[in-house]
Formats: C-alpha cells, structure tokens, sequence
C-alpha cells in the first residue's frame, strides 16, 4: 500500500510541527521511549496537511518505553517524575488518578494530526456542550505530544490552558490536562491532569445562620 503522504513531503509541509522517526530518534533517550522497527504509514493527504500546518502538529506516536514497558501516562511519569526543582519537563505533583484506569491506557504507534492551541469557540463553555463537535484526543496523546514537543521545538504546549479529553475516571467524570504554568505563580510548574466533577445528587446547599 502506498503511502498517502511520504515522510520527506510531510516534513516539508510541516517543518518543525513535524515530529517523524528521525526526531523521535534525537529525543530518545530524554524520553525513554524505543523508535518502532516499522514506520506506519501517514494516512493524511498533502492537501490536508497544507490546510492544517499552521495550527498542529504531525506526530508518529510510539507504544513502547526503552526498557520494554507500555507507553503509558504512568510509564511517562515514572520517567519524568513530578518535581519541578528537581528537573523538567515533569508531571504536576499530584496523585489522585494513579488508581484510575486511563493512567494505564498505551499509546498506539500510529500518526496523528494535534491541535497546538485551544479553539476559540470553545473556550469557557460546558463540555456538554462541546463534545459531539470535536473530535477529542487521548489523555496520553496529549501527554506524549507535550513532552516530545518541549525537547524536539523547545514549545511549552498549552503552557496556560487545559485541553479537554476523551478519557473519563471511574465516576465517569471528564478528564482534561495541560496547563504548565500556573499564571498567578501560586502552583509549581508541571503537566497537570485533572477531572471535571459532574453534578450529582449528593450535591447540594445547607442553611448558616
């Protein structure tokens, strides 16, 4: 099967949004991750890349760590830990999802097309509202994408902002991470990952008088 787009014409295209074999090769060893025996192919076409340039980036995913565990938010953050003194990139200083499920999910070695900024329209709106209009990443893409990002074009990803996704916690309550930099410097540095609480029940108001 040919390939839709091949990685030269790709890497033309996109220029440093481009994150193919040969710069995941480059970034190794700071990520912990094992370049893929085989390249899959790239499944977007030219014109879709041409149209998509200015605002994402072109990434091959890996599925495995160096040391031949799954690529996984939990591998990601035993290999970049979560203390920003110590060193960074890292993980926010947080430990409620270790239990979860999603912390487990592997990325699939694959090529995606993600969006470096947050769209406009949906900025400050309900998730309700925004899910059936989006097609939402992983929790893992995002994390992987962020981290291959800062050492291969030196870019804090979504430094301010938090990125809605598609993984849900044990109570079914939306995942959503990003945000590096906390802008009024009251929290550490650190890729953060968080959950919106759903309204429920056992939510409610009492009297002080």
């Amino acid at each position: 099967m040919e390939r839709k787009t091949s990685l030269v014409e790709a890497k033309e295209i996109m220029g440093v949004s481009f994150i193919g074999p040969n710069e995941l090769a480059k970034i190794a060893n700071k990520m912990g991750i094992e370049r893929p025996s085989e390249i899959p192919i790239i499944p977007f076409s030219p014109e879709e890349l041409k149209n998509k340039k200015r605002d994402y980036i072109l990434i091959l995913g890996i599925s495995q760590m160096k040391n031949g565990e799954p690529l996984t938010l939990r591998t990601l953050r035993d290999q970049f830990g979560i203390d920003p003194d110590t060193s960074e990139p890292c993980f926010y200083n947080q430990d409620w999802y270790l239990k979860e499920e999603f912390i487990n999910e592997s990325l699939i070695s694959h090529w995606y097309l993600l969006r470096k900024t947050l769209f406009n329209d949906s900025r400050g709106k309900n998730f309700e509202d925004l899910k059936e209009l989006y097609s939402l990443p992983s929790a893992i893409l995002c994390a992987y994408t962020f981290f291959c990002n800062w050492f291969h074009a030196k870019e804090i990803l979504w430094q301010y902002d938090f990125v809605w996704c598609k993984n849900t916690d044990h109570n079914k309550d939306q995942i959503y991470v990003g945000k590096y930099i906390d802008i009024a410097k009251i929290n550490k540095n650190g890729f953060s990952i968080h959950r919106h609480l759903a309204l429920r029940d056992f939510y409610g108001c009492i009297d002080a008088i």
